[in-house]
């Protein structure tokens, strides 16, 4: 289906035109008639499918035919990159619309809050704010939310996932009963359903499935032990053909060492974590988009909220726990038609996690020979009491242990 079909007003259009936007994708055809009915929305989508257009440009079409100088739209999202991105999006396909809109989000200098409060106040069109940021915001001070048409909760499984339910309960107390209410999510797991369930009034539901990777992208894994790692990753980085690349760790601290240690070869590393400063988080995706910094190293985090074309190799230093997961992860390369590598270390420990993995995909995910001159690291073997080169684990008959003699 074709943008042009939707009935956008020609402002609108514009902005489309000269994002070179043509195709809706399929999340975007089944939602932008819903919403432009004013209807509520629950929608599952993986990341990477334009759930972000789907709700923005019926938004931005109405905005279009009734211009005015008030908060119309709170959109809620997990991440300040996240927040920081939707903006983005809505001033390159509002440009021409005239809509005004606003990022809400923690971690900046006081001249930031300032400025984030001045323009609530006065009435931007459309405010993206991280629950924790917005309650902070609420808390000091009174914003009229009375003319407020929208409410979008986007990526919505991450936000209950840290921890918002409460801030985005409080939240919704503030705003009309009467409004339009969009939840969109990569997952719908019973804690979804049952928020949609307390603020969404008689919605349509539409679920994408979720995707297997891109065929563009070769995928395959090496079976390590976790010492093994950190010289795989070296040798990995000597191929430069990967200009560009993102390896995802379960823990920061896995990320802090990881970039010190690569930093100290030369290489172009950063690590991406909580603990930056938001200017440092920001000057990092910058130099990451610009090709300035080859390797990002982060967690889950950035598997979401970041959207990066042209990114060659995704290393997934840790099998991730959900098998989702692992779609959004590997997703981050072979986005636009491109191509992609995205490679899984597989210690003894996450084999069966891989598994569910495959389960998930419907296929096998090929698990080649360590390089030369690597020692040889734990065989695959899922579902089986131990892996790899050690003894399998034996119960101590009940002759073995020691007991005391009984006593009488």
């Amino acid at each position: 289906m074709k943008f042009s079909e939707f009935g956008f007003v020609s402002t609108l259009e514009e902005g489309l035109d000269s994002m070179g936007f043509a195709d809706a994708t399929p999340i975007q055809e089944q939602t932008i008639p819903v919403i432009l009915q004013h209807k509520d929305i629950i929608a599952c989508a993986q990341t990477g499918t334009g759930k972000t257009a789907a709700y923005l440009l019926p938004i931005l079409h109405k905005l279009a035919e009734n211009p005015q100088e008030r908060i119309n739209t709170l959109i809620l999202a997990p991440t300040r990159e996240l927040a920081l991105q939707i903006d983005q999006q809505i001033m390159g396909l509002g440009y021409f619309t005239g809509a005004t809109s606003i990022a809400v989000y923690g971690g900046g200098d006081g001249m930031g809050y300032e400025q984030q409060k001045r323009a609530m106040r006065e009435g931007v069109n459309i405010i993206v704010a991280t629950p924790g940021r917005l309650i902070s915001h609420m808390s000091s001070g009174k914003f009229d939310f009375s003319h407020l048409q929208h409410l979008v909760l986007d990526e919505a499984d991450t936000m209950l996932d840290m921890g918002f339910y409460d801030d985005i309960i409080r939240i919704i107390s503030y705003l009309p009963k009467k409004r339009q209410s969009l939840l969109f999510s990569a997952t719908m797991p019973p804690k979804i359903r049952a928020l949609a369930k307390k603020i969404l009034h008689e919605p349509e539901e539409v679920n994408i499935a979720i995707s297997k990777p891109s065929e563009g992208i070769d995928q395959h894994a090496y079976m390590v032990y976790d010492p093994q790692k950190d010289t795989l990753i070296h040798h990995l980085l000597k191929n430069p053909d990967y200009e560009s690349v993102i390896i995802f760790a379960s823990k920061k601290s896995i990320v802090k060492t990881l970039a010190r240690d690569l930093a100290k070869q030369g290489i172009a590393a950063e690590g991406f974590h909580s603990d930056l400063e938001q200017s440092q988080r920001e000057n990092i995706i910058n130099q990451f988009r610009s090709r300035r910094l080859r390797v990002l190293i982060g967690t889950d985090v950035i598997s979401r909220g970041i959207d990066i074309v042209g990114i060659s190799l995704v290393v997934n230093y840790d099998v991730p726990p959900d098998p989702e997961d692992y779609v959004h992860r590997v997703g981050r390369t072979a986005r636009a038609a491109t191509t992609g590598t995205a490679i899984t270390f597989i210690n003894e420990k996450d084999q069966n996690r891989f598994s569910r993995i495959e389960r998930l995909v419907e296929y096998e995910i090929e698990k080649r020979p360590l390089p030369e001159g690597f020692p040889e690291g734990p065989r695959y073997a899922p579902g089986s009491r131990y892996n790899g080169n050690r003894k399998p684990f034996r119960k101590k008959k009940p002759q073995q242990y020691n007991r005391k003699p009984k006593q009488g």
